[in-house]
């Protein structure tokens, strides 16, 4: 029988090469249990082969630093899950954020409702985005939320329905930058990349690596385009999902989030229990502090391979199989598999893990 680190690369190949849409694609398997560290690229990017250190885009897997940035802030006393966000937002931003059903409900948003998704706000970045593919131009996060007040409409009051949305994460990041008196990517820079020696992270299109690795940055894929080809588009990612970075880079992160280095367990456990039940089309989840957890699903998903973690728009996963200590990172650069990589992860890379001999 071929070893685990064989089953899975062949696997990822097969999957990727498989795959009509994919360009190019990322996986990081680590195990330090099972002596399992595999880290590799599949396809190409501006017609070279893919390189394990090509800086990838995480895409949405970005929220959970943010939420994690969130938390370290929490246990500073710099601020508190509980609070108003307007204690920290000033009143022209504030005033006619949350009108619904006629009602204004914008001096009601908590903190973690932001982190939570239950804010009932908009999405004003797939509007934007539309947009931006057609005639780009320079926004920033907060006149993109300006825009959302005037030309969309809350889905619920906050706290009564979960309604995923990068318009949070941008008044978490405007929090962020309040409460410390820095733009976000410096305090995404001193806060977690500079500590756990992230030398060549960086968030896309407002900070630099501390050592470039001479890699060109993955190509990523969103209805057909190469978002790389719209700068201007970075500036509407920010704390929603900026961040970019070889996987082993990626893979400090979820060792240091794991192992209690960034948040205590008691912050931590409150990120993720803190939670609310996903619906259609993301059935089977709960969402804590951008933590997607599984759930169980009779006959399709059981106890056994139930993991937590983030996912993005593009195909991007990051996630920790606690009996196993399995942590998986990857993306495969594609809006279309956003699903397929969920998929591909639980089946084809966690799968065999959990079924192998100890």
């Amino acid at each position: 029988m071929p070893d685990l680190s064989t089953i899975i690369e062949t696997n990822f190949r097969k999957e990727v090469q498989g795959a009509k849409k994919v360009k190019n694609a990322y996986l990081l398997v680590h195990n330090e249990k099972k002596g399992l560290h595999l880290n590799i690229a599949e396809g190409k990017t501006d017609g070279e082969p893919a390189h394990t250190g090509q800086p990838v885009h995480m895409a949405s897997v970005g929220k959970l630093f943010t939420a994690t940035i969130t938390g370290m802030l929490h246990e500073q006393g710099k601020l508190s899950f509980d609070d108003r966000i307007s204690k920290y937002l000033d009143a022209d931003l504030m005033n006619g954020l949350h009108v619904y059903k006629g009602k204004e409900y914008s001096d009601e948003i908590l903190v973690y409702q932001l982190l939570q998704q239950t804010s009932g706000l908009y999405d004003v970045f797939y509007r934007l985005w539309s947009i931006m593919v057609e005639k780009p131009f320079e926004i920033t996060p907060r006149i993109a939320v300006e825009w959302g007040k005037k030309n969309m409409t809350p889905v619920a009051p906050p706290g009564k329905k979960l309604h995923y949305t990068d318009t949070n994460y941008y008044l978490m990041g405007l929090v962020i930058e309040k409460v410390t008196g820095k733009p976000f990517h410096e305090v995404l820079h001193e806060m977690i990349f500079d500590p756990l020696e992230m030398k060549h992270a960086c968030m896309w299109g407002y900070s630099e690596p501390a050592e470039p690795n001479g890699h060109p940055m993955a190509e990523m894929w969103i209805d057909g385009t190469d978002a790389r080809t719209i700068p201007q588009l970075s500036r509407i990612d920010y704390a929603g999902g900026g961040i970019c970075a070889p996987l082993e880079d990626s893979l400090k992160f979820l060792q240091a989030l794991t192992g209690g280095r960034l948040v205590s367990a008691e912050t931590f456990d409150r990120m993720l229990n803190d939670d609310v039940p996903m619906g259609f089309p993301t059935v089977g989840f709960n969402y804590g502090y951008s933590i997607w957890k599984f759930r169980p699903i009779p006959l399709l998903l059981p106890e056994k391979l139930v993991c937590w973690g983030c996912m993005g728009v593009t195909g991007a996963f990051m996630f920790y199989h606690r009996p196993t200590e399995t942590m998986m990172i990857g993306s495969f650069n594609e809006m279309a598999y956003r699903s397929k990589a969920i998929n591909f992860m639980i089946r084809k890379v966690l799968k065999p893990i959990v079924n192998s001999p100890d």
